[in-house]
């Protein structure tokens, strides 16, 4: 019986912990939101949950349009991200681990060494 009320109570664990992730995108979306606004630029926000993490991804409308969110190495980015952090702290009162990715930055850098582990590793 004890089993039964473990599996239950880690179900519920999952569902708060989902719901709060949930939560934590949805504020750190409407913030990007208003900065977005703020700078004039248009941008579509994607929210997700990955690896027991918010991650928000902005995308604007061809390549490189958001490029100067980035910066030339990300610099930019990191600091965006962590602005949001800091506003979805703010706003829930709890640490937050999320992710942004604007213009898919992250993605394109994750698929480079991806490669690039993969040549090595058959060298």
């Amino acid at each position: 019986m004890s089993e039964v009320v473990e599996e239950k109570t880690e179900k519920l664990d999952k569902k708060s912990l989902v719901a709060r992730l949930e939560e934590e995108g949805d504020v750190a979306a409407d913030y990007l939101e208003a900065l977005l606004d703020i700078a004039d630029l248009d941008g579509d926000i994607d929210i997700d949950v990955e690896n027991d993490r918010a991650s928000l991804a902005i995308a604007g409308g061809a390549p490189g349009d958001l490029s100067h969110l980035v910066g030339d190495r990300g610099e930019v980015l990191d600091a965006i991200q962590e602005l949001t952090r800091l506003a979805v702290q703010t706003s829930t009162g709890e640490r937050s681990r999320l992710m942004l990715d604007i213009d898919n930055f992250r993605g394109d850098k994750k698929e480079e060494l991806a490669k690039l582990a993969h040549e090595i590793a058959e060298q």
